[in-house]
């Protein structure tokens, strides 16, 4: 059992191109999750996403037809830390 930490797509910039120009844009910067579930892990990011996920894997008891479950929690960038790590914090009224 472990955490899968993944950027939210809505704000995801530009992917790094080997041998071209780092910019802002597209440089990834670290990144650290502050509470919660997934408290103290560190991430690499692109383009400062406003919102990542972490899901959790959870154990069904019986038959799902071929679906998944996972708890989802979302972690929301504080937008007062300029320089890395980024911060990450868990948003409680998330889904």
């Amino acid at each position: 059992m472990g955490y899968e930490a993944r950027a939210d797509t809505a704000e995801r910039g530009p992917r790094h191109i080997p041998g071209s120009p780092m910019t802002p844009e597209t440089a990834a910067e670290s990144a650290l999750l502050v509470g919660g579930p997934a408290d103290g892990t560190r991430l690499r990011v692109v383009g400062r996403p406003a919102v990542v996920q972490v899901t959790y894997p959870c154990e069904p008891e019986g038959p799902t037809g071929g679906a998944r479950v996972d708890a989802l929690f979302v972690y929301r960038r504080d937008p007062h830390v300029e320089s890395e790590p980024l911060r990450y914090g868990v948003d409680p009224a998330s889904p």
